[in-house]
């Protein structure tokens, strides 16, 4: 082809060769290649949904189960919280190295372990929330249940979140999957509170503690071990339907194949690695304290109504309020986040510290429902930016580090270890202290030192780790973008390079 007949070059046949690369599409671009149907991002969603109902539930009422129900000491539940929290996020490194050194099968790298937690993971929610014949060993019982809870839905979590990087190349189709993705978490939170809620909501009838004068602990009611095994069993049943879903509406991606000069990286070398990436280290430290602030508030919220203010009879409704708001609010930070950047929308966080400080000063029914409204549009933000910013940092790391696929894996899994061990100290540290301040398990009355504490753990406590976190976050030393292989496409380095740079500079 490079002469004619007569022996003449022909150089007009020579441009045509570079013509495949213009179709390629860049991981930056808007082309069609790289887009996820609406379909594809509804199941994607959907497949995260029992987590988030499972986390709901536990969240607004384990603790409340496990003093006023089960009646275990404060400390015990301290503990079993504690444990619970600290197996999940063990398991999240052990997640990340056995699924960084799994094969790909005909059902992708990632979805079998998906399918594989779910029966396994239904049994363990059931049991826990399960009130055993026995009274000496309850602790043992219920630590047992949490932490194996805790421990496969890490390995639920971890696959399935570092799925939004095998869905498409394109980071706008990424950021999208993952908007849908908040939004049907959110959508679950939202169940999961109010299926629970309203089901075991016949087990904390106040008129029980109307004759109560003295304090003291109030017998168990057979019906609520009833109603609290049935909201577990419907809660558990979204677990097998919901991976249904996503297996059959997903299909994963075959990772990129490496470049010839990368190396191919072992899971603690990997660690050691993203670890060390500042924008990273820099979005992990921040939500550390931000994330700890939001399960303390969560965690509080229902005692603090019960206990330490006249708003028991609001609780339901006070739940659902915060759900909501968090649900219609997604979409907006969303927008938010594409049209003025994810560093402007982190001052979002922030507007749920004064109020939460005015619920514990005035703590009445009117008051109470703005501050539930105004928490869950700051909650809302600050579960969707962590995971809209975590695949920047992906794209960031690779452009200066070039190494095989699968680290994605490891990112995701460390960052919810990290997390996750935020969570269990913050937990295990506060409901220690109602147990020093002399909370008196299944008592209808506690004492003025636990009223002072639970005000203490909706406002001041959550207020000063927001206002860490965010100061580690936006005052921060910003990134200095690294020193790129010259191989490497430029018009891919500029466009990753920009979206690195507006989200975490």
């Amino acid at each position: 082809m490079a002469a004619s007949p007569g022996g003449t070059p022909a150089p007009a046949v020579e441009p045509l060769p570079p013509q495949p690369a213009a179709h390629t599409p860049e991981p930056g671009s808007d082309s069609r290649a790289g887009r996820l149907s609406f379909y594809t991002k509804v199941c994607y969603g959907i497949g995260g949904v029992p987590n988030q109902v499972a986390s709901s539930a536990t969240a607004f009422y384990l603790q409340l189960f496990l003093l006023d129900v089960a009646q275990i000491p404060a400390a015990q539940v301290s503990l079993v919280l504690f444990g619970g929290k600290v197996s999940g996020a063990a398991a999240d490194p052990v997640a990340g190295f056995f699924i960084n050194r799994s094969r790909r099968t005909g059902s992708g790298r990632l979805m079998p372990w998906v399918l594989g937690c779910t029966p396994f993971i239904a049994l363990a929610y059931f049991f826990l929330w399960f009130l055993p014949p026995f009274t000496s060993l309850r602790g043992i019982w219920y630590i047992t249940f949490y932490c194996l809870f805790q421990a496969l839905s890490t390995f639920f979590q971890v696959p399935y979140t570092a799925l939004t990087m095998l869905l498409t190349p394109s980071p706008r189709e990424r950021d999208s999957a993952t908007a849908y993705r908040m939004t049907m978490e959110m959508a679950g939170t939202l169940m999961g509170a109010a299926v629970h809620g309203l089901i075991v909501s016949g087990a904390h009838a106040r008129n029980r503690c109307e004759d109560a004068v003295l304090l003291g602990p109030v017998a168990i009611s057979p019906d609520a071990t009833r109603l609290y095994s049935i909201a577990a069993a419907v809660v558990a049943v979204t677990y097998p339907v919901c991976s249904g879903v996503l297996h059959l509406g997903v299909k994963e991606q075959p990772e990129p194949s490496a470049p010839a000069s990368s190396q191919s990286l072992g899971f603690l070398a990997g660690l050691g690695l993203t670890v060390r990436h500042p924008p990273y280290l820099k979005l992990v430290i921040s939500f550390l304290f931000i994330s700890a602030a939001v399960q303390v508030e969560q965690s509080y919220l229902v005692l603090f109504c019960t206990h330490a203010s006249r708003l028991h009879n609001h609780v339901q409704s006070l739940v659902l309020t915060i759900l909501v708001s968090a649900i219609l609010s997604t979409p907006l930070w969303e927008w938010f986040l594409q049209r003025f950047g994810k560093r402007m929308s982190a001052f979002g966080i922030c507007v749920m510290m004064p109020f939460a400080i005015l619920l514990a000063a005035v703590p009445t029914a009117p008051v109470a429902y703005v501050v539930s409204f105004v928490s869950g549009v700051s909650i809302a933000v600050s579960l969707l930016l962590p995971w809209s910013m975590l695949p920047d940092v992906v794209d960031d790391f690779q452009l200066q580090h070039q190494h095989g696929p699968g680290l994605e894996t490891i990112f995701y899994s460390s960052y919810i270890f990290f997390t996750k061990i935020a969570s269990a100290s913050a937990l295990g540290i506060s409901t220690l202290s109602l147990e020093f301040a002399g909370y008196e398990a299944g008592a209808c009355k506690q004492a003025e030192q636990v009223v002072v504490t639970l005000k203490v753990l909706i406002s001041a406590v959550p207020t000063c780790m927001i206002l860490t976190g965010l100061c580690i976050l936006l005052i921060g030393p910003a990134p200095k973008p690294g020193h790129l292989p010259p191989s490497q496409d430029t018009s891919r380095q500029l466009s990753l390079r920009r979206r690195t740079s507006y989200s975490l500079a």
